[in-house]
Parts: C-alpha cells; structure tokens; sequence
C-alpha cells in the first residue's frame, strides 16, 4: 500500500425523507442559489416543485438553470456561470445525476474566477489546464442526486466535454468537493430500467479499475471494495425489476458514494483507465456513460488483465460472482463469464456499432484516449503501459 493524504469535507445527510432538510441546509451556504438541474426528470417527476418550495419555505431565493446535457458540456457551464455571477449567487444547487454534479462543480468554479471553463480542462491546448488544475475556488455547492451512479455528489471530480474538439476531460481540486449533499434514496425511485442498468455499471467500474490493478497488500480496501461490488450486484437487478425498492435504492446510493471515496481507491496507486478508453465513446458519440463502461469492460479484462493480473480477476470473481473454480486462470475466465451473464440480465448487450461509431473512427479515438486520458505521457496507465494500439484493439473487440 502506498502512502495517501484523505480529506472528505463533504457533510451527508442520507436517508428516506432526508429533503426535507434541503432548506436549512441551503440557507447555511447563503442567501441565493443558482439551481442546476437537467432538463426534463426533475421537473417531469415534481422534485423541482419541491425543491424550490422547500428554498423558499427557508427564505432562500433561487435562480433556476435547467439546461444541463448528458455529458456536459463546456458551452453550458460557461453560460450557467454568466447567470451565476449576473444574478450575484452565492452558492450553486445541484439536483439531477452525475451529468448536473460534475456541470454545477465547474459552473462554481467559472463562476468564482470568470475563466472559461475550457481554460481549467488539462486536454486544452494552450496547456493553462495544468495552471489552474488542482482548483483551488470556487463557488460553495450543494447537491442532491436523483441516480445512484457516479458519486460526483461527495467527491472533487468534474467531467466535461469540450463539445467543439469533442475532447472529454477532468477537472478537479479541493474547492470542488460540495459542503454538502443529501441522500434521499426515495428520489432515485423514479429512474429508469436503462438508466439504473447504465449507473450500476458505472458503479462497477468505479470499483473495479483502482482494484484490479492496485498495489500489493492493500486489504482493507480490497474489503471495501468487494463487498460494495458484490452489493451492486446483489441489488441491481431488484432495483430495475421494482424501482420503489427500498433497501436496493437505498444500497446502491450509498454505494455510488462509497465507491469512489478514499475509502475504496486511496492507497492503491491505481487510477481509472477504462475511464480513459470510455471518453472519446461519450465525448464524441454522446452515448451513456455507464453503458459505454459496460461494452468495454469484456475486452478489457480478456486482453489485459487476463494477461497481466488474473489472479485478481480470479478473486473478483470468486468474492463477488460466486466463482468457484481453483485455478486462477480458469477463475478469471469464468469471472468473465459471470460479468458478461450480469450486464445480459440488466439489458446491456449492445456493440459499439450500434451507436453510429465506425471502424475508420477507432485510431483516431484511441490517439484521443491517450492524449487527453494519459495526461502528457503518451499512454494510459493500468497493469500495463496501454499505448493507442493496445486501445484500438479493445474499441475492436466490441465494435
């Protein structure tokens, strides 16, 4: 295990029933809130309504932004932050998914420096990203996520697309992480079948990129990891099969956030390259995230932890797949076998072909991948230097 710093700055209010809180809360953040949301979900299933009923029950005055994207994109943070800063905001809302999170983080960030936002991304190419990354300020948030999926509601990570160079790209730093955020698993009830299959893979992934190529001797996040994997799984098919469930939505909520905390990935010296081979699929072809994460995974386990790391493969599998086999490469196989079986069940069988993404379109992702993922060092890190070839292939085995 190596050496770690871990600071969790965010205060959690979870539980059924926990918006109502969301008044007092916002008023201890300021007087006026710029209120991000997405476009349709809020308002289609009454969370708006509610939200701004409880602001203005608190006395708090809002300034409603609805037009976050999927992927988000620079264009919007820019404009969300010309609002913030015209209507003087003192604080931002977020209420939606990841997508409405990681925009709000950096709307906060834009809003406090008056900079592009571009400017803060480190694929930018007059290199000011690495200037102004880590962020240092911004304005104070809070959010409230509808999807239990990428635990942006408690950690310091945003991630935007730069929708003119389709670039996708993260922005991070200590002034990113909310003050605070309420965990209401009752808002999550009304997300759909294909929406709770896309955020339990993007859970998934979360935890098992840093596990299966971590450092040696890093047990008790090891443990963490396993059983939250295990949970996600035990619990995704009875969250898309009965929405209102309780205890599923309420363990997959707090999964999302544990599952991207220090608590998880500290200590591991191991980053998120799958990450990395996703975001040219989502920046340019603007498919879901988590689905993307999904299609991917397969290949990359066949031909690069198979190869490098079976033996974690084999104990994924044997922890948290119910594999039995004794010999580790037969393990892993089968562990293989059981992710493949677990995403047909969730309803995520697709191709990259069935998103418009064409053969001729692979090299010049990967170029991408590498570029923007691998941060000026010409691959993307994992159990082994994954340099553009190494990429294409993956993007073929699921083409």
């Amino acid at each position: 295990m190596f050496p770690f710093e871990v600071s969790f700055p965010t205060h959690i209010y979870f539980g059924v029933g926990e918006l109502r809180r969301l008044g007092q809360a916002a008023k201890s953040l300021g007087k006026k809130a710029l209120l991000v949301t997405g476009g349709n979900a809020a308002k289609r299933t009454g969370l708006l309504d509610r939200v701004q009923a409880l602001l203005q029950e608190a006395e708090v005055e809002s300034i409603l932004f609805d037009k976050i994207e999927p992927n988000p994109r620079t264009a919007t943070v820019d404009a969300g932050a010309a609002l913030a800063r015209q209507h003087a905001c003192g604080f931002v809302l977020a209420v939606g998914g990841g997508s409405v999170m990681d925009a709000s983080k950096a709307i906060a960030a834009a809003a406090q420096s008056g900079r592009p936002i571009y400017d803060y991304m480190r694929g930018n190419p007059s290199g000011t990203g690495k200037v102004l990354v880590p962020v240092q300020e911004a304005l104070p948030l809070m959010t409230v996520p509808t999807v239990a999926a990428t635990g942006s509601e408690a950690n310091n990570i945003s991630v935007l697309t730069h929708w003119d160079t389709h670039e996708k790209s993260s922005i991070n730093g200590p002034a990113l992480y909310p003050k605070i955020a309420i965990l209401d698993p009752s808002i999550t009830y009304t997300v759909p079948a294909r929406v709770t299959a896309e955020a339990c893979a993007d859970i998934f992934s979360h935890l098992f990129e840093s596990y299966l190529i971590s450092a040696e001797d890093t047990h008790v996040q090891d443990g963490v990891s396993e059983t939250l994997i295990r949970l996600v799984v035990d619990h995704s098919l009875t969250a898309i099969e009965q929405p209102d469930h309780e205890e599923a939505r309420s363990t997959l909520l707090w999964a999302s956030t544990l599952g991207i905390s220090p608590f998880a990935t500290a200590g591991r010296g191991a980053g998120m390259p799958l990450h990395g081979v996703e975001h040219p699929l989502s920046g340019i072809y603007d498919m879901a995230h988590g689905r993307g994460l999904a299609i991917l995974s397969l290949p990359y386990f066949k031909q690069v932890i198979l190869e490098d790391r079976p033996e974690r493969l084999a104990r994924m599998g044997r922890h948290c797949f119910g594999v039995t086999e004794d010999d580790d490469w037969t393990a892993a196989e089968a562990t293989i076998e059981a992710v493949k079986n677990w995403y047909e069940r969730m309803g995520i069988t697709e191709r990259l072909s069935d998103f418009g993404v064409t053969r001729d379109s692979l090299t010049g992702m990967a170029q991408e991948a590498v570029t923007i993922g691998g941060r000026g060092v010409g691959h993307l890190p994992s159990s082994r230097k994954l340099n553009a070839e190494d990429i294409v292939k993956i993007y073929e085995a699921c083409l």
